[in-house]
């Protein structure tokens, strides 16, 4: 399938034909990551924000590693503070 670049402000944008889109599961506004793979640009459907953060916490507790890097920041001496 041959579409064209178009003009859209100082950039260019190319129609991406609703077939395509129905074949992707894809609907006007989705976003999409864009890449470069041997001279060709490359456009997938961008996954969720934050997809799989869960499941990797639950990974990360269950593996014990979850300890806090920095000891938590005690409020102890705020009252010697001068301000």
């Amino acid at each position: 399938m041959r579409t064209q670049l178009r003009r859209m402000g100082n950039s260019s944008g190319v129609i991406i034909p609703r077939p395509i889109m129905a074949q992707l599961g894809m609907e006007p506004g989705a976003e999409l990551d864009l890449r470069l793979e041997d001279g060709r640009i490359v456009l997938t459907p961008a996954p969720p924000v934050r997809a799989g953060w869960a499941e990797a916490a639950k990974a990360i507790a269950e593996a014990g590693d979850d300890a806090l890097v920095w000891d938590e920041f005690g409020n102890a001496e705020d009252a010697e503070l001068t301000w």
